[in-house]
């Protein structure tokens, strides 16, 4: 596997092929990502695991900082997992000056749920996929469900651009518990990890009763967000939305369960299907 970290040596040693399989990470990978990177591989005919931490998505009070950067365990893992290229550039390579050429998505898809509580958060994920997809030339790339809104975000950049790359998604990789797979489940201390899984617990009680028949959605939102509080948690949504555009629902719309709340330091999210 060759890791690289300049643009000049990343366009040398894809030359020679037609269709990269491209997986963007932010490196501390776990076995989501290694399952991102094994669905890539039959995709093309190279596999290029990206791994940049990228400040445009990081506001201010977030943890661009502390976010944990981990580039030799990471490379190791996807050795394991038969990947052919890390590409793991330095901010200066990747932003050599300042990117006033950005990707604004529009309103009603970004600034919502993840884009109401995180401004500008979608623009820096846009802006950092599109230049990673043109550095590495890909023809598909993949991404994980559990960032369901991130997914549907770059599927209609890629769209509306006229992007020639085939974007896969995968199902959210769990653990024994329900606890869906994240970077930020290191921040957890023991007596958090042991409540994690209470998040998809309650989205997955909001799908049951949805499955059940009831339509009252309004009270659904809140009964799940009285009872995460109630727990202990400080939510910032959890809401019932229409899977395709993550509009508010119709009658037969098939539907998508969302939620973000912070227990202690550490935001969690996840997402159910209906």
């Amino acid at each position: 596997m060759q890791i690289i970290h300049t643009l000049a040596e990343l366009r040398e040693q894809l030359a020679p092929f037609r269709h990269p399989a491209v997986v963007p990470t932010m490196g501390n990978l776990h076995d989501g990502h290694i399952a991102l990177v094994r669905r890539a591989r039959p995709l093309g005919d190279v596999t290029v695991a990206t791994i940049f931490v990228n400040r445009l998505q990081f506001a201010p009070h977030e943890d661009f900082d502390s976010y944990p950067r981990t580039l030799q365990a990471d490379c190791e893992k996807l050795a394991a997992a038969g990947c052919d290229l890390v590409f793991a550039p330095s901010e200066q390579e990747l932003y050599p000056q300042a990117q006033t050429f950005k990707v604004h998505p529009p309103a009603a898809l970004a600034d919502t749920l993840e884009g109401h509580f995180r401004p500008g958060f979608f623009t820096g994920v846009c802006t950092v996929v599109m230049k990673l997809l043109a550095c590495t030339q890909a023809r598909s790339a993949v991404f994980g469900k559990k960032d369901y809104q991130q997914l549907m975000v770059i599927r209609e950049m890629v769209q509306q651009f006229a992007m020639p790359v085939d974007i896969v998604g995968i199902e959210t990789h769990r653990s024994g518990d329900g606890l869906a797979l994240s970077s930020r489940n290191g921040y957890l201390s023991a007596g958090e990890r042991s409540q994690a899984a209470q998040l998809s617990e309650v989205l997955s009680s909001v799908a049951q009763a949805l499955r059940a028949g009831d339509i009252d959605f309004p009270s659904l939102e809140v009964d799940a967000l009285q009872n995460l509080a109630a727990k202990g948690w400080k939510p910032d949504y959890v809401a019932i939305r229409r899977q395709t555009d993550l509009q508010t629902p119709q009658p037969g719309d098939a539907l998508v369960v969302l939620g973000a709340a912070r227990l202690g330091n550490t935001r969690l999210i996840d997402n159910l299907e209906v």
